[in-house]
């Protein structure tokens, strides 16, 4: 499978880029592979720099209000300086190690609504930096993300939307300035406490934290308010677990110490 594409860089006249991905699809932790021709325009170049870099879309909270951001991150330099000729191709060869934390984009085989990511390629020449179109990068679970995806779904819930925030889980170690969340809506036997259910996994090689947030729901006199419950899964044994009843005995605990149920 392999997805190109070619667009003028740096103006009329000037190099133009063609990338070459091998397989769009991956999966955190795994590598994308392709490669990058550019080609000469109507004179002479300097090319300074060729970097690819990850993107993604983020949602930013400061003071009251909130908005989008493209944010850029892991970002790797695939080529140095080299002169271009005036018609010539220069090609070059790359592998992108796609991060442990990177933000799902697919959930049981089909788009997840609310998140895309993106691989620009970036062009330096002469000074000018062109940062690049974005060729769409699928991420698709690791096993254990998909056991647990699973687990919900065999327990009523229901997908709503993903997006991606900008921050930090306390107490959680992340490599990235972001985390998502995945929001299901729940069943009937959790929909008398819970309103919403978010789920975000923070993925590193051997294992990864799965924190859910519990947004409650709030009386005629009260405020609802979110609560957090937290726990490891270990890769090498996740097939060892019910995690259907272990999720449900988790988010019950959960409820009934902060009196949702």
């Amino acid at each position: 499978m392999v997805f190109k594409k070619l667009r003028q860089a740096m103006g009329i006249g000037g190099p133009s880029i063609e990338t070459t991905l091998h397989d769009p699809n991956t999966a955190p932790g795994r590598v994308v592979t392709g490669e990058i021709t550019i080609i000469g325009g109507q004179f002479n170049s300097d090319i300074k720099a060729v970097n690819l870099a990850l993107r993604t879309k983020v949602e930013v909270e400061s003071g009251d209000n909130e908005y989008t951001s493209n944010l850029e991150y892991s970002k790797m330099p695939v080529a140095g300086g080299f002169s271009l000729q005036e018609g010539a191709r220069h090609s070059i060869p790359f592998q992108f190690p796609i991060p442990w934390e990177a933000p799902l984009t697919h959930m049981y085989g089909h788009p997840l609504h609310g998140t895309t990511v993106g691989l620009a390629t970036e062009l330096e020449v002469a000074g000018a930096l062109d940062p690049g179109d974005l060729d769409p990068i699928a991420v698709h679970p690791l096993p254990a993300q998909e056991r647990i995806l699973a687990a919900f779904s065999n327990l009523g819930f229901q997908f709503r939307n993903a997006d991606c925030e900008k921050g930090r889980i306390w107490g959680v170690h992340q490599e990235l300035p972001f985390y998502q969340e995945i929001e299901f809506y729940p069943p009937g036997q959790y929909a008398r406490g819970i309103k919403q259910l978010e789920v975000t996994f923070v993925s590193y090689p051997q294992s990864m934290e799965v924190v859910l947030e519990l947004d409650k729901r709030g009386g005629v006199f009260t405020e609802g308010h979110d609560a957090f419950s937290r726990f490891t899964v270990d890769y090498g044994t996740v097939d060892h677990t019910d995690w259907e009843r272990q999720l449900d005995g988790l988010l019950r605990d959960a409820g009934r110490r902060r009196g949702f149920f």
